[in-house]
């Protein structure tokens, strides 16, 4: 079945540029595109709409208020001109956010996660192999709110998220960041085929996981616990059957 696309901006060229990304993916259908977020509120009521890219920062109804009046949202990609508004999408389980002008391969890049999580959500099950997480080909970034300042973190320097009430805790090589944030807002926002969830508070890496068990994996020197309603989905990706999976740890 197609994804049934929205395209929300004030912006015509915005919505041009969109609208030729689409034209491109086969698995996307666009339905509508509207220049605010009253008129995509209205088409929202009277359709079944799977992803919404939404401009954040528009006149009257901006596109994160949009979100939170619907019951049950679409996907939501959120694009905006301004990094600054990028982060007021971070607690609304964005799939993505894509700062214009929009570059084609970031683009394809939050495609993938719309087609996986479409997937997933049509069969209610785990995303095939071919689908899940691997090392990505480009680097890519994540931003966070820290002291008030827009950090940009490089996927590939994260060892593991972990989560501890409202806060999640980004661990690199050189620092650990903290920020009040759902870990699953977090997890939307990462790319599809580098991370995994193991566990209610962890999120990590699979090219850094060195060795695991059924009960925890290892990162660097330190055990990651593998959350019992994770352990099956762990031991499937990690298979020894697997393209380069990790050491098991008796």
């Amino acid at each position: 079945m197609p994804i049934r696309t929205l395209i929300v901006d004030d912006e015509p060229h915005a919505i041009e540029v969109v609208k030729k990304y689409i034209s491109q993916i086969p698995e996307i259908e666009l339905l509508a595109t509207h220049n605010n977020a009253i008129n995509a509120f209205q088409e929202l009521q009277k359709n079944k709409v799977d992803l919404m890219f939404l401009d954040i920062n528009m006149p009257g109804l901006s596109g994160t208020d949009l979100v939170r009046s619907l019951q049950n949202p679409p996907l939501v990609i959120f694009t905006t001109a301004y990094q600054e508004y990028a982060i007021e999408g971070f607690d609304l389980n964005a799939v993505d956010y894509l700062l214009k002008p929009i570059p084609f391969d970031r683009f394809l890049r939050a495609i993938d996660k719309v087609i996986n999580l479409h997937k997933m959500q049509a069969i209610g099950q785990p995303a095939p192999e071919s689908t899940k997480p691997s090392a990505p080909a480009q680097p890519f970034y994540i931003y966070m709110r820290i002291d008030r300042q827009l950090i940009k973190i490089d996927t590939e320097e994260i060892l593991w998220i972990e989560s501890d009430k409202d806060y999640i805790k980004v661990v690199t090589k050189k620092n650990t960041h903290i920020t009040k944030q759902k870990i699953s807002a977090m997890e939307n926002l990462l790319p599809i085929r580098a991370f995994l969830r193991v566990h209610r508070s962890f999120i990590v890496p699979l090219n850094k996981v060195k060795g695991y068990n059924p009960n925890y994996l290892m990162i660097e020197n330190t055990r990651i616990p593998i959350g019992r309603n994770y352990k099956q989905i762990c031991l499937d990706k990690f298979n020894p059957g697997n393209h380069n999976a990790p050491v098991f740890i008796e």
